[in-house]
């Protein structure tokens, strides 16, 4: 099982914890981790693009000019696709982007990004985050004194406003909640930052 040391917001080390080799000690599958993303970023899309066709632009009610003899090509109306400000043949439509993958798969991507942080060290434990008050300050000198340099993507197991709105105003940095956890914002964020309770909370679901 991995291992990993336990630190206070102080950076202070305070114990160590055994991993669930399950969840954080599995070989990475970089294939499924690969379509996870792409699926994610493909159902954030809107697909509320659209342009108008030839039977929904203005005019064109009558033919320009006559068939023949003008010496010009032939036209049947001003809002066929060759004019301006006619139709677009073929133009996007609105449209749905989303498509499901097998929850195996998603599951299997959050193990696989999981253990690749511990892997490459860029998994950070605190016995637990909390603050007094609302103070972006504070937060930043939490990161400091953890030494975490990048971007960083704090897991918390429950709501904390103190937390999440002194991180707020942090560039590069992000709070969500366990159950919001996602390969996007976990391969985004350089490191990750998981309170005790949080890897509890995983290890529960992801085991």
């Amino acid at each position: 099982m991995p291992k990993v040391d336990v630190y206070d917001i102080n950076g202070k080390k305070v114990s160590d914890v055994e991993l669930n080799e399950n969840v954080f000690g599995i070989e990475p599958n970089e294939n499924i981790v690969h379509e996870v993303l792409i699926n994610y970023l493909a159902n954030q899309r809107q697909g509320t693009q659209s342009t108008k066709t030839r039977s929904e632009v203005r005019g064109g009610g009558r033919k320009p000019w006559r068939q023949k003899g003008t010496g010009r090509a032939r036209q049947g109306s001003i809002r066929a696709p060759q004019w301006i400000k006619g139709g677009i043949a073929l133009g996007p439509k609105p449209r749905s982007y989303k498509y499901t993958l097998n929850k195996k798969e998603k599951r299997l991507a959050i193990r696989s990004v999981l253990s690749s942080k511990v892997l490459e060290k860029e998994l950070t434990v605190v016995d637990k985050l909390e603050l007094k008050e609302i103070k972006t300050k504070s937060m930043v000198k939490a990161f400091a004194d953890l030494k975490l340099e990048g971007k960083t993507l704090v897991v918390l197991p429950e709501k904390n406003l103190n937390v999440q709105a002194s991180t707020n105003n942090i560039e590069g940095a992000k709070t969500i909640l366990v159950n919001e956890i996602n390969v996007y914002d976990l391969l985004k964020y350089t490191n990750l930052v998981l309170p005790l309770d949080t890897v509890k909370k995983l290890e529960e679901v992801y085991a």
